[in-house]
């Protein structure tokens, strides 16, 4: 039986394990963060690449705001080297995680995407908190 779903063969075993292993080099979900975040040892700085606004609207707990626009050598220079930065946005809609992203990545800083965003973060149930 062939439809749109059949009609090309999938992937072998090895190719979709190489294609899903670099996929998780690139990006994380919102789960993984917020279980990282409440273990208190979370190895990464996560990064809420959205309006100073929208930050104070509401953020994910623990997150720091540098809208992908800022985001220079001269204010990454606050931050070692190794730096595992952890880039969010509003959502799906939003392309702002992938500029913050690829500005990060063009700095030499590794850098991951919390896919879904803050539409995921509420998908998942868990709360934003706003600054005090």
């Amino acid at each position: 039986m062939t439809n749109k779903v059949t009609e090309i063969e999938a992937a072998s075993s090895s190719s979709a394990a190489a294609h899903f292993s670099e996929r998780l080099t690139f990006e994380t979900d919102c789960w993984d963060v917020w279980d990282a975040m409440r273990s208190g040892n979370h190895g990464f700085v996560l990064v809420d690449v959205r309006s100073p606004n929208l930050f104070t609207q509401g953020h994910i707990a623990g997150a720091v705001n540098i809208p992908h626009a800022t985001i220079t050598a001269a204010r990454m220079s606050d931050y070692p080297a190794e730096t595992l930065f952890v880039v969010y946005c509003a959502g799906p809609h939003c392309n702002g995680a992938n500029k913050g992203a690829l500005r990060l990545a063009k700095l030499g800083r590794p850098v991951k995407e919390m896919i879904g965003g803050i539409t995921g973060w509420r998908d998942e149930g868990f709360e934003l908190t706003r600054p005090t």
